[in-house]
């Protein structure tokens, strides 16, 4: 099945023709992604609780949780969505606490794609982004051409952000050229024109997400709870930054396994390394399961740790959540007030 890659930046792109030869053939592409260096478990542990008993002092923590609450992609995905459930979301996501303005809007609001006009228009000149799922979330089972048309659904309604899921079943049978034809795509699919290139800024894309024309921003969700080791994981992580992703996100939510330290530091490091081999950033967002302060400010400690401060911005890392917003306006308050106001400070989502 012939494929080709993604259009970048002129540095990046000569990069990756270099790696053309990555993804002639399933043949070809199975032995690079068996070529990489194996995922010495023990030593990703160690490294992920290591990391873990950072001291984050008050000053350092007050910052962090301003970061957070930017970081987030507040999300609502539930068959009992209503305009108004979604309307109500959006302002909160503007506003997390009504009664402090100095509190950051989150990053972005995440509903399904029937909901993204809703979204669109409640959000409209408050700069936070509509991101939608697509691609048969979160199974990721049904022909190609569904997924395309509910990509394209997604972003003629006004989609900034597509959440696509892979096919796990192809990716974990080897059907390592699907998966990544796939993905690629979705990604064309994300076009709003397609004859204009993605932005760039030098050698590298800003890929950052927006409400114009261009592209609406892709993020890959690998479902990492179901791809058994973490060697998938790695491999998953380069073979969907190959296709063009813009992020690589851990899960969907609605599985038993999702996000988890261990498995979010790995793929920091494959967009580190990635990046240092053909000259293109890519996003993280670990996802479902991070519901408290002190778990988020862990996963901030890592990307600094591992990643610098290129990635510590919106832009380049999100949080997929809809209960840790809560725990973070309540953190923010004691820290403020000397006084934890409990659950009732907050709404309800």
């Amino acid at each position: 099945m012939p494929t080709t890659v993604p259009a970048y930046g002129t540095e990046a792109a000569e990069r990756l023709a270099s790696m053309a030869d990555v993804t002639a053939s399933e043949a070809a592409l199975r032995r690079f992604l068996h070529g990489l260096p194996g995922v010495d478990a023990v030593g990703l542990q160690g490294r992920t609780a290591a990391l873990g008993t950072r001291s984050i002092k008050t000053t350092a923590k007050a910052y962090a949780i301003d970061l957070a609450i930017s970081m987030i992609d507040l999300t609502t995905l539930e068959g009992a969505d209503t305009p108004g459930k979604v309307r109500a979301l959006c302002a909160k996501g503007i506003a997390p606490d009504p009664t402090d303005r100095t509190v950051p809007k989150v990053a972005a609001i995440c509903v399904y794609p029937d909901m993204v006009a809703t979204a669109k228009e409640a959000l409209a000149g408050s700069g936070v982004h509509v991101a939608s799922v697509a691609t048969a979330f979160p199974s990721g089972r049904a022909a190609l051409p569904v997924k395309l048309a509910d990509t394209r659904e997604a972003v003629a309604a006004g989609a900034d952000e597509i959440d696509m899921v892979i096919d796990r079943g192809a990716f974990l049978s080897g059907r390592y050229l699907e998966v990544f034809e796939e993905i690629r795509q979705v990604k064309e699919a994300c076009r709003r024109d397609v004859g204009t290139p993605p932005a760039t800024s030098g050698g590298t894309p800003t890929r950052k997400a927006s409400g114009g024309g261009g592209a609406a921003h892709l993020k890959v969700i690998f479902e990492t709870g179901e791809l058994q080791t973490y060697d998938n994981v790695r491999r998953a992580s380069w073979l969907a930054m190959l296709a063009g992703a813009d992020f690589i996100k851990t899960s969907t939510g609605k599985v038993a396994v999702n996000a988890t330290p261990p498995v979010t530091l790995l793929m920091l490091e494959a967009v580190r390394d990635f990046r240092a081999a053909v000259g293109v950033q890519v996003g993280v967002k670990p996802a479902g399961g991070i519901r408290t302060s002190k778990d988020a400010i862990k996963y901030l400690v890592m990307v600094n740790e591992t990643l610098g401060d290129d990635w510590l911005t919106p832009d380049w890392f999100r949080f997929g959540a809809s209960s840790l917003l809560n725990d973070l306006l309540m953190q923010r308050q004691k820290l403020s007030t000397g006084r934890y106001s409990g659950p009732d400070y907050v709404t309800v989502d």
